[in-house]
């Protein structure tokens, strides 16, 4: 299963301030997979009077010394909200790609799904590399966050999808493919009916089990991604956490992620440790969705 890359969406924010890391990497990849760039930025239909001179800076950005010798065009669409701008744009040019800038977001944003970013990660039918860090990337660590236990029916191929992203990637930038799951002990995987971990009397073995039974499951998981098993990380414990630290550990760019977008309160529920790992982790983000027949096969 290999990620081609044709078209890039780049989605610029604010062209008077165009974040450097967001342009070189878009450029990087480009130049690795033999993409077409676009830069495009959606203005608001309130700030028309200024479309001459935002499409003097898309212009501009295109002709950027970085993006020299790149196949790059620039589009100024009056069209909003943002997200939904972006969305129609990538369908339309048939994007593989969409890379948006990110920042911290406001307190309570995440509960009222509000914010750009996460209407891109419920939107956009492609993936989306969501980058916060500036510069570019030097043989980065490419870290896919997987679950070969499939919790919360989330689609089985998904996880080949998140390891042939992160070791495409890594082939691309001269890095290295890195595989990580988290998984909680089994008290804790237990809820009750209030959705709280119980307090099982288990048997003393009943842990080790459990956690051979994860580890059986990773491993054959992972096993035909040629991910060497030095760069295999299996780890007990929360997801945030323990993602964290193997990201400061290995010093990973990009954290590879799946996203399920559901309905109502589903949606809301599976989306979560997405969103919350947008605003944690300090590495730039590749969220990646699972095909629409998928996630049709894994029930609404």
């Amino acid at each position: 299963m290999s990620w081609k890359i044709r078209r890039i969406l780049v989605a610029i924010g604010d062209p008077r301030h165009v974040p450097p890391g967001q342009l070189r990497k878009a450029a990087q990849l480009a130049a690795a997979s033999g993409a077409q760039i676009e830069l495009f930025h959606a203005l608001h239909p309130n700030v028309a009077g200024v479309v001459a001179e935002m499409r003097a800076r898309m212009t501009r950005l295109a002709s950027r010394k970085l993006l020299r010798g790149l196949d790059v065009r620039s589009c100024l669409a009056i069209d909003s909200p943002p997200h939904e701008a972006i969305v129609r744009r990538a369908g339309l040019i048939r994007a593989d790609l969409v890379i948006a800038a990110t920042s911290a977001h406001r307190p309570g944003a995440r509960l009222l799904l509000r914010n750009t970013d996460w209407e891109l990660i419920r939107h956009t039918p492609c993936p989306v590399l969501f980058v916060k860090q500036g510069g570019g990337y030097r043989r980065p660590a490419i870290v896919a966050a997987v679950d070969p236990m499939h919790a919360r029916a989330k689609p089985a191929r998904l996880d080949a999808r998140l390891l042939a992203s992160a070791s495409q990637l890594a082939l691309w930038l001269q890095g290295s493919a890195h595989a990580f799951h988290a998984y909680l002990p089994l008290v804790a995987a237990l809820p009750g009916a209030m959705g709280q971990p119980v307090a099982l009397a288990l048997p003393p073995e009943a842990e080790g089990i459990h956690g051979a039974n994860v580890r059986r499951s990773f491993e054959r998981l992972v096993a035909g991604s040629g991910i060497p098993r030095a760069r295999r990380h299996l780890e007990m414990g929360d997801v945030p956490s323990r993602l964290g630290a193997v990201v400061q550990r290995t010093r990973a760019r990009v954290v590879v992620m799946g996203a399920v977008s559901r309905s109502a309160l589903r949606r809301l529920f599976i989306g979560s440790t997405a969103e919350h790992l947008l605003d944690r982790l300090p590495c730039d983000i590749l969220v990646v969705k699972p095909r629409a027949q998928e996630t049709s096969r894994a029930g609404n």
